[in-house]
């Protein structure tokens, strides 16, 4: 089997829940996540290093939408506009 662990800092710890929970959902069986303070840990194992580039793709996929959509609610919308 062969495992990765990616760590991924944000500014504060309600980002990195946020990001976490959004995360969850698509990951559930592939990638396990957890909270630490204000980093997302995000373990994946798989039996080949295809198989594993793969599932990290995905996730990477995932996280991106994830962080977009967080950006999105800590706007402010109908000011100035």
């Amino acid at each position: 089997m062969i495992k990765c662990t990616l760590m991924l800092e944000y500014e504060n710890p309600e980002k990195a829940t946020l990001v976490e929970k959004s995360l969850k959902p698509d990951n559930e069986f592939f990638i396990r996540t957890r909270v630490e303070g204000n980093v997302v840990v995000a373990e994946a194992e798989a039996g080949s290093i295809s198989s594993l580039l793969h599932t990290i793709d995905d996730f990477l996929a995932c996280l991106s939408v994830a962080e977009r959509v967080g950006e999105m609610k800590s706007m402010k919308f109908g000011e100035g506009q």
